[in-house]
């Protein structure tokens, strides 16, 4: 039977409710925020005070995209979920090379021990230490999903093995896989390197991709099965030059079922609890009106609720 793994339990898929599809709920501080320190959230009061927000808006499950060793703390997860009673899907994987040290262990280990870590992180449970130090304390949180990361340029060796081992621990786990593509670019590439390793192209979405400007681009990456996840239309100037909402109406008609929904809110600025804006509940309140003026209001459904589920969902390895 399918299921999705969420921090604090396996919940059927339906129990997913509405779901952002790539956010960011806790993030460290740590070399990552050294040069980013905007990128810091980590106050657990504001971040469930949030979440109880877009709770009482409708919201079910947030996907969370900060992988292993790079800001992910398991525990703050758990417990802002456990408060806040929303769902929260947490990642094993790695990001792009630019959130490590040049001397990170990720440049050292093999495909088959990246691909035991990324397992042990879906079966067993993430480390409490999220692997920053030489003791090990595997909590009883489990990861639902494995994320990998690639940049501006072509698909480099290191990133290759990345590649590997998410690919190997998604046909053992049935984990679904989402990526990080720089405003879209390499997504293409993504998806032929998942293709030569066998992944299931079904069970993949591919982050961001709505900063490119190219409708055909869109389309063929659709056909080949992958999911696209959207998240660049609060960050668009005006109305009148979002790409992301042109994106939608004309796609929408024709690959309603491979598209999802995030905000991506990286940064402690787009939460109000922590003083910014727009704060998660835009896709409740705002997105959502936006949908339905530019009569898309039927499309909500598989783009929150249907397609999300679908994805999230383990498949049998």
């Amino acid at each position: 039977m399918p299921f999705a793994r969420t921090v604090l339990g396996d919940v059927l898929p339906e129990k997913l409710g509405l779901t952002y599809s790539h956010e960011h709920i806790v993030i460290e501080e740590g070399f990552t925020t050294l040069t980013n320190p905007g990128f810091i959230l980590n106050d657990i009061n504001l971040i469930t005070s949030e979440l109880k927000e877009l709770y009482h808006h409708g919201g079910g499950t947030v996907v969370d995209t900060m992988p292993a060793a790079c800001g992910r703390n398991i525990l703050k997860l758990a417990e802002v979920s456990r408060n806040s009673a929303i769902h929260i899907i947490a990642p094993t994987g790695l990001h792009l090379e630019m959130y490590y040290p040049a001397n990170h262990w990720r440049y050292h280990l093999s495909v088959s021990q990246l691909t035991e870590l990324f397992i042990k992180d879906i079966a067993m449970g993430i480390d409490e230490y999220d692997y920053s130090c030489p003791v090990v304390a595997r909590t009883t949180h489990r990861a639902g999903v494995i994320k990998l990361a690639t940049g501006d340029e072509k698909i480099t060796g290191h990133q290759h093995k990345i590649f590997e081992a998410v690919v190997n621990a998604h046909l053992e786990t049935g984990a679904p896989i989402l990526t990080h593509t720089n405003g879209g670019k390499q997504a293409m590439e993504q998806v032929s390197l998942f293709m030569e390793l066998g992944a299931d192209i079904n069970h993949i979405v591919l982050s961001h991709v709505d900063k490119m400007q190219d409708l055909v681009y869109h389309k063929e990456l659709m056909e080949t099965g992958v999911y696209v996840e959207y998240d660049s239309h609060f960050r668009w100037k005006t109305k009148n030059d979002n790409w992301t909402y042109t994106l939608l109406e004309n796609l929408l008609p024709y690959y309603a079922d491979r598209i999802v929904i995030g905000m991506d809110m990286a940064r402690s600025a787009y939460w109000k609890s922590f003083g910014g804006q727009p704060g998660l509940v835009f896709l409740c309140t705002t997105f959502k009106e936006e949908l339905e003026t530019r009569g898309l209001g039927n499309y909500f459904e598989k783009l929150f609720f249907t397609n999300p589920h679908r994805l999230f969902s383990f498949i049998e390895s």
